[in-house]
């Protein structure tokens, strides 16, 4: 059998904080192998000057190499192809409580020079557990794919999807989003500069397809896609091979609802009733995943046994499992459908899509119609983050 191995040299572990870097990628590979997205791993060993990684030896090449031997860009067709894969394995890491912190085309392997051969993402080097409820500081990866908040240095999973974001918009246009001489002004445009959808490479690009890299290139980490909600973006729909993973977001978001007072729950449930069915589609696919009852609601059990089929050492050592336990408000309560929705609904999100407007002022009307009692404008908007409300008043 074949295999890649992968050599660390011990001479430039001179540190506590490299030695732990190497145990912790050993052991992500560990937890994660398996996975079809995932290069697999078979073990690891040492002698006196190196650490040997040993994985699965992928003989079709970098992504990047394809892209360059296609011209420089993919037909939309093939993208989605390349992106399902990707979203696949990124999704994967998330849930586990895992981000990558460097995905690149260069660290994306073909398993073969067969035109439909899998795609495996590599090089987990640089790659970290994160809580859901927590940040992390360190400035690490490439340059071209560093999300704006990585250089601010408050970060989550959410920093991948930018990187995402990233490889779309090479892959489907030939050229990268934000350029420059030098590594300051590659992060100098990252922080200042939109990537430009007018080049000659767009213009025969669907309408979808721009909307998709937007989605995933926002300045604004919290209106940025999930890898989960990618896949369910419109571009992607469709595609044979799409299957909708649980997202660690709804966890994030049902906490902070259950906290909530009951003003701005009445504001999301009224705000989801603007909601159309492609809009809910995410929301429902998240809700059968978590196994709702005969009765059509779930508990804080149904949080827990959706985890709990997914789980890997990786979730131990990420803390998820603690997060979710924080949860516990649920434990004496049930959840239908609506409710979910108006938990697991992120408004960040929807203030950076464009029928934003629409959607507030028919979620104010909808909130009077309830029955619930009169309110300024002001007030609304303070306790759900409805900025256009404010303006109105």
């Amino acid at each position: 059998m074949d295999v890649a191995v992968k050599v660390i040299p011990k001479a430039k572990m001179t540190t506590a904080i490299a030695i732990e870097d190497v145990r912790r990628e050993v052991r992500i590979l560990r937890a994660l192998t398996g996975h079809r997205n995932l290069v697999h791993f078979y073990d690891a060993y040492e002698d006196e000057d190196n650490v040997y990684v040993v994985m699965e030896l992928c003989k079709g090449g970098e992504l990047l190499e394809r892209i360059l031997s296609r011209g420089g860009k993919y037909t939309e067709e093939e993208a989605k192809a390349v992106m399902v894969q990707i979203l696949r394995i990124v999704s994967y890491c998330h849930l586990q409580g895992v981000v990558h912190r460097d995905l690149k085309p260069e660290n994306f392997l073909f398993t073969s020079n067969d035109e439909h051969s899998p795609l495996k993402a590599i090089d987990f080097g640089l790659s970290d557990y994160v809580k859901p409820d927590e940040k992390l500081n360190d400035i690490v990866g490439s340059a071209y794919y560093v999300a704006p908040e990585v250089l601010h240095r408050s970060y989550g999973t959410e920093a991948d999807m930018w990187s995402v974001g990233v490889i779309a918009y090479i892959i489907l246009s030939g050229s990268r989003p934000f350029w420059a001489r030098t590594e300051s002004g590659i992060f100098r445009a990252i922080l200042k500069i939109d990537p430009s959808f007018d080049e000659a490479a767009w213009t025969t690009s669907s309408s979808d397809s721009i909307d998709f890299v937007k989605s995933l290139l926002n300045k604004d980490y919290r209106k940025r896609l999930t890898a989960a909600q990618a896949l369910c973006h419109p571009w992607l729909a469709g595609h044979h091979d799409v299957k909708i993973p649980l997202d660690m977001a709804i966890y994030k978001l049902v906490k902070v609802y259950i906290h909530s007072s009951s003003l701005r729950k009445a504001a999301l449930g009224a705000l989801v009733k603007t909601l159309t069915i492609p809009q809910l589609a995410y929301l429902k696919e998240q809700f059968t995943l978590l196994g709702p009852g005969k009765n059509g609601c779930i508990s804080l059990q149904n949080f827990k046994t959706a985890l709990a089929v997914y789980s890997t050492d990786a979730m131990m050592d990420s803390r998820v499992f603690e997060f979710v336990n924080t949860v516990s408000c649920l434990q004496y309560r049930k959840m239908d459908f609506e409710e979910f929705c108006a938990a697991a609904i992120s408004v960040h999100q929807l203030e950076g899509i464009q029928s934003w407007e629409q959607h507030a002022r028919h979620g104010y009307e909808f909130f009077e119609k309830d029955g619930n009692r009169p309110i300024v404008i002001n007030e609304l908007a303070s306790v759900i983050s409805w900025k256009l409300f404010l303006e109105l008043s």
